[in-house]
């Protein structure tokens, strides 16, 4: 479950010059919400950005961004800065093809969060209503314990994908194939 850490109101730039730059806290209203991930989901959402990574960086159509990669994108709250477990921007979409120094201003192409053992369905649900809002054309959830991938894109449907399907995005990462229990599978001893 993501906490309040403090009632003090933090900047934007505030977070970037925290210890770490604010490593773990997202900000909400200006109020720094630290952002708990357990140790399975992490490495389920540094396997997504692995895969992310061979798909969309190798024949470059984009960058991915780890959990760190921060957003000031959400018009209605210029004091918000969130940080998905996994991100991709398109390439073209950069000023100068390159991350920014701080925040990026704009929408990722892909978000995707990475659901941990404390985090509410509540607390899950808003966020992606208010990455759908702020402009974020793709959304996935991604519940390790049910092996299963919810997608949201803006007035569609939601879509469920289990361990059996096939995870694919055709509009964004056209070589993108890989299946679902893959993204939880641990490697097997050699």
């Amino acid at each position: 479950m993501s906490a309040v850490v403090e009632e003090r109101t933090y900047t934007p730039e505030e977070l970037l010059s925290l210890p770490d730059e604010g490593r773990g806290f997202e900000l909400v209203a200006g109020r720094l919400v630290e952002k708990k991930k357990g140790s399975y989901a992490s490495w389920v959402a540094a396997r997504i950005t692995s895969v992310l990574a061979r798909f969309g960086e190798s024949p470059d159509l984009g960058l991915v961004f780890s959990s760190e990669g921060s957003y000031q994108c959400f018009p209605d709250d210029p004091r918000k800065v969130r940080k998905p477990d996994v991100s991709f921007i398109r390439r073209g979409r950069l000023p100068g093809e390159r991350p920014p120094e701080g925040h990026v201003t704009i929408p990722p192409d892909l978000a995707v969060e990475v659901v941990s053992p404390r985090d509410t369905a509540y607390e899950v649900d808003a966020k992606v209503q208010e990455y759908l809002a702020a402009g974020f054309p793709l959304v996935w959830v991604v519940n390790p314990r049910t092996r299963t991938i919810h997608i949201y894109r803006p007035g569609r449907s939601v879509e469920l994908l289990g361990p059996d399907d096939e995870l694919t995005s055709a509009d964004l990462l056209p070589e993108l194939r890989c299946r679902v229990v893959d993204l939880f599978t641990l490697p097997a001893p050699q």
